[in-house]
């Protein structure tokens, strides 16, 4: 290349840091007289041009105009390096601008066409080593911004200095900084299409993130972490499919437990009181409340801007790695909240990213969520979708996470989602369907499904939209699971009421059984439920002490016994008082009551039942695995119905009394004769019960009932719920 001098126009966007073309002025050129060099450093009071072999001066650079700028011949054309002398020290380090083009056009293409799904190590902040000399590559796609610097740590945050390069026509910039390494915080200084410089951006593909309240991102290490969990891996999908019993412990990270007042517990700390937790009371994974980078803590996570990164409040990326081998080898699965539906409009993050609606949609009709005031993401836009796509993998392969809870679904798939006539656009053909939306989800799933083995996705989705967990070649969403928002409201609003008034609403506990095999559920009792003035779980049990106790067992009972996964938002377990908090923490406390250690050994039962039991969970998604005994005794408000095996003589009979009235030789028609042992009664003295039940069991009397030759005659206890297998 032959060097044509620094035009006025182009020292002056060096001075304002604003220049879009650095390596037309920057760097080494081929002159007729030899190698000539221009380098940029504002505020510098001299700079040599040394030999990277054995430092000998090459040059000493001239300072030119404007202030800052220094050029001049330097001999031969050996590999060099830079000798800085700033007010206060001296600095040594190669020229970013002496390096050729470093991304790949395959992948700049495949970036574009929304298939780079590894995209988190090619765009953002990644180490490497460039013809020997270790540095970090900076990455960003901003297609429609003037210019791009990198600001960080290493150039004192002046936006001057690290000019970055447009490869065009993908709209990503690029640059190498020599000698900036894992642990730097840096952010993008972009200068919007009309000249506007934007506030500083944190990095969209950031894999570290500083602890908020910062919002620098952090160059991430390279070292791949060492797993430990290849059993697990292997054995997952078995674990995690629809006739596996999965029984989920949902948990905010930063209020399950406190070190101290206003202290968040680092991943490590969480791992060494949380994983024998749940090993001790039985659940088979924990679902976390979303990890991801969020600028607001009282947002849960729901509003996250660093879609590659676990938070910073809880320590590095290793740190969250090391919890999930610790997971694994204990056998317990990790699912995560993920966030793809909308974020929030913190001017360091996404919104009008480079000065125009990148991510997001112009239209605030279809790109603004008056509820959350976030902004909705553009799932036509392929690099978007592959950016979200992306973000989704990128936990499931580099963090090891089993599946992705996806929030928000059903704001996703409907255009008119919580909006009035004229406030919504209507796709092109005149309907309220996102189309686009739905290509992202199905997309999305057929992607975990080829890259991810035994991965899975379930989906917080509250309409009665068709097929969410279907195949996508049979025309549904691709879902694994979909969380039973239905059957959650009828049976909360049914355990509400007094006993007296239940037999009016007997219904709300049978109709979940219309539609229980019509997706994969999972029956989710989430932080949704106890936050708001809604109330805890206990809370919402009528009745004395006792009686709440009661009914909170007899509910759990007949959850567990229920078609469909089990989620159960912690504190549940130990029956909090208290409304959830996340500025605070579990009443641990609780624990010393009887009452509340009760419910916690009833939940660890009933897990160990569901787990060992196949009939309780095999046939989780089929009609089969399922038949009403008593579904209509109103008055008495009685529920009983068995559960099959995929070995027909596996079958568990499932009695729920809720009243707190004892029913006394309580008839009920069973299938096989014999001996029926009482597996599990909710009402034992060791739960807080009153200890009735049927001495372990009951033989059956000869006499058709219900449908069936013989029947028990059971005692049933009040506000309980009784499990009994033929035999034994």
């Amino acid at each position: 290349m032959t060097d044509r001098g620094v035009t006025p126009a182009q020292a002056r966007q060096l001075g304002q840091g604003c220049l879009k073309d650095p390596f037309a002025v920057l760097g080494p050129f081929d002159t007729a007289s030899g190698r000539f060099i221009r380098a940029w450093f504002p505020g510098a009071r001299s700079v040599e041009v040394v030999a990277r072999s054995d430092g000998r001066v090459l040059a000493t650079l001239p300072a030119g105009q404007p202030d800052g700028l220094f050029e001049g011949p330097a001999m031969g054309s050996e590999p060099y390096k830079f000798r800085i002398q700033w007010p206060d020290a001296v600095q040594e380090t190669e020229d970013p601008y002496s390096f050729d083009l470093l991304l790949s056009e395959t992948d700049l293409h495949l970036f574009n066409e929304g298939r780079l799904f590894e995209i988190a190590f090619t765009l953002g902040a990644n180490p490497l080593t460039v013809d020997g000399v270790r540095g970090t590559r900076f990455a960003v796609w901003a297609p429609n911004a003037q210019a791009v610097s990198v600001v960080g740590d290493f150039d004192t945050w002046d936006n001057r200095r690290h000019p970055m390069r447009l490869r065009y026509p993908s709209g990503v910039w690029e640059l190498f900084v020599p000698r900036v390494g894992p642990g730097a915080r840096y952010k993008f200084a972009i200068v919007g299409p009309d000249g506007t410089r934007l506030p500083d951006k944190a990095d969209p593909l950031a894999r570290a993130t500083e602890a908020p309240p910062a919002t620098a991102s952090v160059v991430a290490d390279p070292q791949p972490f060492v797993w430990h969990d290849a059993a697990w891996m292997g054995s997952r999908a078995e674990k995690q499919a629809a006739d596996a019993p999965i029984s989920v412990y949902e948990v905010h990270a930063a209020s399950w437990f406190r070190p101290g007042p206003d202290l968040t517990a680092s991943w490590d700390a969480l791992a060494e009181r949380l994983i024998p937790y749940l090993s001790e009371t039985g659940f088979t994974h924990v679902e976390l409340m979303p990890v991801a980078e969020h600028p607001f803590g009282g947002s849960w996570g729901y509003q996250p801007l660093g879609l590659f990164a676990p938070s910073g409040r809880f320590g590095p990326p290793e740190g969250f790695c090391r919890f999930v081998d610790e997971c694994h080898r204990a056998g317990i699965g990790v699912i995560i909240d993920w966030v793809p539906a909308h974020f929030p409009g913190d001017a360091h993050g996404l919104m009008h990213f480079d000065g125009t609606p990148l991510f997001e949609h112009a239209d605030p009709r279809e790109g603004f969520h008056q509820d959350w005031n976030t902004y909705i993401y553009n799932f036509g836009r392929r690099e978007v979708q592959g950016f979200l796509i992306a973000s989704g993998v990128h936990w499931l392969e580099h963090f090891h996470v089993d599946g992705l809870r996806v929030d928000a679904v059903a704001s996703m798939l409907y255009r008119d989602y919580s909006r009035k006539q004229g406030e919504w656009v209507p796709n092109i053909h005149g309907g309220r369907e996102n189309l686009e939306a739905i290509g992202f989800l199905r997309h999305f799933n057929a992607v975990v499904a080829e890259r991810c083995a035994g991965a899975i996705t379930i989906a917080e989705e509250s309409t009665a939209w068709p097929g969410v967990s279907r195949p996508i070649q049979d025309g549904g969403l691709g879902f694994s699971f979909k969380w039973n928002m239905g059957w959650m409201h009828d049976t909360l609003h049914y355990m509400e009421y007094d006993p007296v008034y239940r037999p009016f609403h007997h219904s709300e506990l049978t109709f979940g059984l219309i539609y229980a095999f019509s997706e994969n559920f999972m029956l989710p009792l989430s932080h949704d439920e106890v936050v708001y003035g809604k109330g805890s779980l206990i809370g919402k049990m009528p009745g004395d002490a006792w009686q709440r106790f009661a009914n909170l067992r007899a509910y759990y009972g007949f959850m567990w016994a229920h078609p469909g996964k089990k989620l159960l938002f912690m504190g549940g377990e130990i029956a909090q008082w208290r409304e959830w908090n996340h500025d605070g923490s579990i009443d641990w406390d609780l624990l010393d009551q009887p009452l509340h250690r009760g419910v916690q050994t009833a939940v660890r039962d009933l897990n160990a039942l569901y787990r060992n039991e196949p009939a309780l969970h095999q046939r989780d998604s089929v009609p089969s695995g399922f038949r009403w005994i008593i579904g209509d005794d109103s008055a008495n408000s009685v529920f009983a119905f068995l559960r099959f095996g995929n070995d027909d003589g596996r079958m568990v009979l499932v009695v729920s009394n809720m009243t707190p009235v004892p029913r006394l030789g309580y008839a009920i028609g069973v299938p096989r004769p014999g001996h029926w042992r009482e597996v599990m009664n909710t009402d034992a003295a060791a739960y807080g019960g009153s200890n009735m039940g049927n001495s372990g069991g009951a033989d059956t009397v000869p006499g058709a009932m219900h449908g069936q030759a013989q029947a028990l005659i059971l005692t049933l206890p009040p506000l309980s719920t009784v499990f009994l297998s033929p035999g034994g």
